[in-house]
């Protein structure tokens, strides 16, 4: 509090704090941490100040009314001095704030939650903070019309998060470049099943009419791959032939109808550790909502989320993201098309190797618009360069999807089979559970290959021009 008749004009100020803290031997140095983080397509995403090591949510839903109440741990380290910092919560009421085990001051703005602890926070200290909220979770609509976010279910909810829905139900540094691991308790009504990722470590009866179901993610994991699966799942369990293993849940109505796909998913699961490197997590697996509820599927982290039964290309596809966007994560949004160009060149390369369409064959069928090799030939690939999207609202676009795959054929084109699946390895163990942007790949793939890929990156990654079938 400032007594009303102390008026002191600025410099008077400044030189009674050098007194204060010359007199007290303390300097002043925290400040407060970035509200964003300045992506190109999302620069609020995310905040600056500190690294979050790990999150622990401790949630408990209400399918009948949809509401949610929860609270998250987060351990971070702060990387300058903080006298405040951001966390990203869209929606939902915060109840209460603790960091290091005292009552820090808070408020809102948008989906900005500041935090002002009640002491400073020096640059390399290892903090706790506590959020404590309720609500019912939003869902969020993105610039390409897909939701995202809390979705409730004709019998739960489920979170997906891709680019920023994560934050519509827990709060966090909502960027895929502060990666974490995870522990995420789910308490639910008895006779619900409740799946997230990583491992489940308990089920237990809480006494009080609900099962609470404790998951650990044990590596690094991006927020917007996070999920918590709520509704009466079919749960199976098996193991891949290599070990790994692998739990599915899958609602009721698509059980008979996804068997096919997931059956083969602990064989998809090998034959990418074969040909990308070793699986990058400690299990695998799928949850299967009904038909219509996402209208996409989602790599969400060690259990993909589908909307309806899957074909096996799609369980490829997604499967092939655990290793390239999920361990291999973009360092920001418009890094997209190492994610999707990698997943789709998957399907390519499962075709060629199960005896279905070459990727070579794909790969002309793209150029020639011939859809009887690929019906999604006709989509509007050439578009706009995989590695420059126009906006956020274009990330998910065939472009970044079908035109990245080509970008890594030509690569194969150029360097060969052998030096081309050693540069895939290479790459996912070089980057293994940590993040990369566009020149980090194209610098170690002429590196890896010991080939000038100049007219690869011209043309076919940063051109604006539709690209012609190359020269042989």
């Amino acid at each position: 509090m400032v007594h009303r008749a102390l008026r002191l004009a600025a410099p008077a100020v400044v030189a009674l704090l050098a007194v204060t803290t010359a007199c007290t031997g303390t300097t002043v140095q925290g400040r407060p941490g970035a509200s964003g983080l300045r992506d190109p397509f999302f620069p609020k995403a995310g905040n600056g100040g500190y690294d979050v090591r790990h999150y622990g949510l401790d949630l408990t839903y209400e399918p009948d009314t949809g509401r949610l109440s929860g609270t998250a741990v987060l351990t971070a380290t702060a990387t300058q001095g903080l006298s405040s910092f951001n966390l990203d919560l869209d929606g939902l009421d915060v109840q209460g704030v603790t960091v290091q085990g005292a009552g820090a001051r808070f408020n809102r703005t948008g989906h900005e939650l500041t935090i002002r602890p009640a002491g400073e926070l020096e640059k390399g200290e290892e903090f706790r903070a506590e959020v404590r909220y309720a609500g019912r979770p939003r869902t969020v609509e993105d610039g390409d019309g897909s939701e995202e976010g809390w979705i409730r279910t004709d019998d739960g909810a489920v979170g997906v998060g891709e680019p920023v829905g994560s934050m519509a139900w827990f709060p966090g540094n909502h960027h895929p470049s502060d990666k974490a691991t995870y522990d995420i308790t789910l308490r639910v009504p008895q006779g619900y099943e409740a799946v997230s990722n990583g491992e489940l470590r308990s089920r237990a009866d809480d006494g009080q009419g609900r099962t609470v179901f404790a998951w650990h993610a044990a590596e690094p994991m991006a927020s917007y791959l996070a999920t918590a699966a709520i509704g009466r799942y079919k749960i199976s369990t098996t193991r891949s032939p290599g070990g790994v293993p692998v739990l599915n849940a899958v609602v009721p109505e698509e059980a008979a109808g996804s068997a096919p796909a997931l059956e083969r998913l602990p064989e998809v699961v090998d034959w990418g550790s074969r040909l990308f490197g070793p699986y990058p997590f400690a299990s695998a697996g799928a949850i299967v909502e009904r038909s219509g509820t996402l209208g996409y599927a989602l790599e969400t982290q060690t259990r993909p989320v589908y909307s309806g039964a899957p074909e096996v290309e799609l369980v490829v596809h997604e499967t092939a993201h655990q290793w390239f966007g999920d361990s291999v994560s973009p360092a920001s949004w418009k890094d997209m098309w190492l994610n999707e160009g990698f997943a789709t060149y998957a399907e390519w390369l499962w075709s060629e190797q199960h005896g279905g369409v070459r990727a070579q064959e794909r790969f002309e069928a793209f150029l020639d618009g011939d859809t009887d090799v690929d019906p999604s030939a006709l989509e509007d690939w050439a578009a706009f360069p995989p590695a420059v999207p126009p906006g956020p609202a274009r990330i998910s676009d065939a472009p970044v999807y079908y035109r990245g795959a080509m970008v890594l054929h030509r690569i194969r084109q150029e360097a060969g089979d052998e030096a081309f699946f050693d540069l895939v390895r290479g790459w996912a163990a070089e980057r293994r559970h940590g993040n990369a942007t566009t020149a980090d790949f194209t610098a170690y793939a002429e590196e890896r290959t010991g080939q000038d890929l100049d007219e690869v990156w011209d043309v076919w990654l940063y051109g604006q021009d539709r690209p012609k079938a190359p020269r042989r």
